[in-house]
């Protein structure tokens, strides 16, 4: 195929609902802006964007376990991700948000435009709603095992662990996360994708690259996972999906009967990458439709592999409904990211976070991205640990490329005065030396453009590691006396390596190629100078050098790995203050249990009797996952004698029995220590 004229490169929008981790930056953002950096370096017109998706269940869920608003979370996580995307180098053209009115009014105008075409289908089916907190649930809100491969912690849109797709009522044992009971099923209508009508389009784009009968891509050119996992979610048949969700949180559904509804979070979200390229080009004089709607721009969107159907069958399929828009070209998905040797866990505090490494590790953020890339998980899972991290920085960044470029550039001020010398005759070694140096900026520009890019910062490091060589086989601090001129000749071509390593590292390490092209005292050089041995000019004067990679100690590592060491709180943050007259109104009073039962049709539920000192009323209380009936008969407890009486699966519950939850969930009863008859107050 020819060449394209640009591209838009687009990196998974992060959820506004916590922290980056470093599963997140190798996964994602790290080798999408390494290709971003290289195509510029380039001279291509390339367009990277991303933002925060800052709506959906995962949203309102954090906000309520924090006890407050969706905005305030998407507000402060998205001001904490932009921030770790740029102090970690990630160049984007445009970090935008999903909460925008632009995007807002992107959304929602697309969602009109398919709604007055004819193109969804709106039916009424029975979906899960929750009776207690009164409302239906979203996808998210929904958790069960999986029907696949029997994980019981999969969502209602997806196992997570399998990577399946799934709708709610293809889960096992469905639970409400809202009450943590089972949802009852009601009726709902909503407005769906009908992607069975797309299916054999789909397939054969995605399988041959075949697209409105043109040559679009060639599939041999993405990734096997990216294929596979495509492949095997069409081949169980495309279903309609539902666009639309009985949510309060994001953007309204803007036809007729969207009352209380709001777009589908991956309808919105992906349109993002859209109304982030109107944004940028409303701000720089562009026009937007150039990146994607002209036939010779390249689409690519990096992601994780739990979003590749998404963005592969979804999003193109809404792509070809708008009309004239273009699709995907390449979906370079990665594999996940471990953290030694267990799998990240955000829930478990299991993760290193982007920002705490940043403010832990100052001035060594290009350290983290050498790491990253080293480790990207491209076609299968990886693991980073930090006694690696520690070997990668202190054995090769300072060993080989900080030791070499150190080394260059005292020399050149110790014999001088910072002055580049004339080359002189050039021996065999000289000239094996400058034809590796021609060779290897190729090499690493096609492992860029294949995607490869574990393989082409390798490539990079190979040029480091030819400096070295080269100064430790001629060693020019012993031929300084004996042979002057040789020695001009050395420093020389070892000064042009230096100048190359600042090129080919930029998409890489774009801190330290900053500093390099300081201490050379010369403007950045783009890719088209990679390679050329003359781009030190004799005479020119270099500034002082400082230490480019400084070792990392073994007492740094162990502070790391005691972090992890650490129990993670998980517990819920204290909730709002409230006046000293508001607790007196609560009449806690000691009981003791007479009688338990199970409440039918209800796994955590049990049917208390219960000594009050002044009566003896009926309580249900949601503890039979943690307690039989025969355990809890007798036992002495605290219980909330004027709550207002309420209806549980058919049961009058006159009060609430207090208990104790710890940060792995389990329940305990708050008790008096001493021997306390029912009726005592506590206060």
């Amino acid at each position: 195929m020819n060449q394209p004229k640009r591209y838009t490169i687009t990196a998974a929008l992060p959820y506004a609902n916590g922290p980056l981790h470093l599963g997140h930056l190798a996964g994602v953002y790290i080798p999408a802006d390494i290709y971003s950096r290289y195509l510029k370096s380039n001279g291509k017109d390339a367009l990277f964007v991303c933002g925060s998706d800052e709506h959906g269940a995962a949203i309102t869920i954090r906000a309520k376990q924090e006890g407050t608003t969706p905005q305030d979370i998407v507000d402060r996580y998205h001001t904490m991700i932009s921030s770790t995307f740029e102090r970690l180098g990630v160049n984007f053209d445009i970090y935008h948000r999903t909460s925008s009115d632009l995007h807002k009014e992107t959304a929602s105008g697309y969602f009109s435009q398919l709604e007055g075409e004819g193109k969804f289908l709106k039916k009424t089916t029975e979906q899960y709603y929750d009776a207690e907190f009164k409302q239906f649930l979203a996808d998210r809100y929904i958790t069960g095992t999986c029907p696949k491969c029997k994980n019981e912690g999969a969502y209602g849109d997806q196992c997570e662990k399998c990577g399946s797709d799934l709708s709610p009522l293809d889960l096992i044992n469905p639970k409400s996360t809202l009450s943590g009971k089972t949802p009852e099923l009601k009726e709902t209508s909503h407005w769906y994708l009908p992607m069975d009508e797309h299916e054999a389009w789909v397939k054969d784009w995605i399988e041959n690259g075949v697209l409105d009968g043109k040559q679009h891509h060639y599939p041999k050119e993405w990734r096997n996972q990216v294929i596979g996992q495509c492949l095997s979610w069409i081949e169980g048949g495309l279903k309609p999906r539902a666009m639309t969700r009985d949510l309060d949180w994001g953007v309204k559904v803007p036809v007729d009967g969207g009352e209380g509804k709001v777009l589908y979070v991956w309808f919105d979200a992906p349109i993002g990458y859209i109304s982030a390229t109107k944004q940028w080009a409303e701000d720089n004089g562009k026009n937007w439709e150039d990146y994607w709607k002209a036939e010779d721009t390249h689409l690519i969107h990096f992601l994780a592999k739990d979003n590749i159907v998404f963005h592969t069958i979804i999003f193109p399929i809404m792509l070809k409904l708008f009309g004239d828009h273009i699709l995907p070209y390449n979906v370079p998905a990665n594999e996940f990211l471990n953290l030694e040797g267990q799998k990240l866990s955000t829930s478990k505090n299991w993760a290193v976070w982007g920002h705490e490494y940043l403010d832990d590790f100052p001035g060594q953020e290009d350290v983290l991205r050498y790491v990253l890339c080293s480790i990207a998980p491209e076609s299968k899972d990886s693991d980073f640990s930090w006694k690696d991290f520690q070997t990668r920085n202190n054995s090769e960044l300072a060993d080989i490329f900080g030791n070499f470029v150190n080394r260059t550039l005292v020399l050149t001020h110790k014999y001088y005065e910072g002055k580049v010398p004339a080359i002189g005759g050039l021996e065999e070694i000289d000239r094996g030396v400058i034809n590796e140096l021609e060779a290897i900026p190729e090499k690493i520009g096609k492992a860029i453009e294949a995607f490869r890019f574990r393989e082409a910062q390798s490539e990079a490091m190979n040029l480091a590691r030819l400096g070295n060589k080269y100064l430790a086989d001629t060693e020019p601090w012993k031929l300084i006396k004996t042979h002057p001129d040789r020695v001009k000749t050395i420093i020389n071509i070892s000064l042009q390596i230096t100048a190359n390593l600042a090129i080919v590292f930029e998409p890489f390490l774009p801190f330290t190629s900053k500093k390099l092209f300081s201490f050379l005292n010369i403007d950045p050089l783009k890719w088209s100078s990679a390679g050329m041995n003359n781009l030190m000019k004799t005479n020119h004067e270099i500034n002082k050098p400082e230490i480019l990679f400084s070792k990392i100690e073994d007492q740094k590592i162990e502070e790391q790995l005691d972090k992890l060491k650490q129990p993670s709180n998980n517990f819920p943050p204290m909730k709002d203050e409230i006046a000293f007259d508001d607790f007196m109104k609560m009449d806690i009073r000691v009981g003791e249990i007479k009688t338990a039962e199970k409440v039918k049709k209800a796994d955590k539920l049990l049917k208390l009797t219960v000594d009050t000192g002044l009566d003896v009323r009926t309580v249900v209380s949601g503890i039979a996952e943690h307690y039989s009936p025969e355990e809890v008969v007798g036992k002495r407890v605290s219980i909330l004698m004027n709550l207002a009486p309420r209806k549980i699966r058919g049961v009058e519950s006159q009060g609430m029995i207090l208990m104790a939850e710890d940060q792995d969930g389990n329940l305990s009863f708050v008790s008096p220590t001493k021997d306390m008859g029912p009726g005592g107050e506590i206060r």
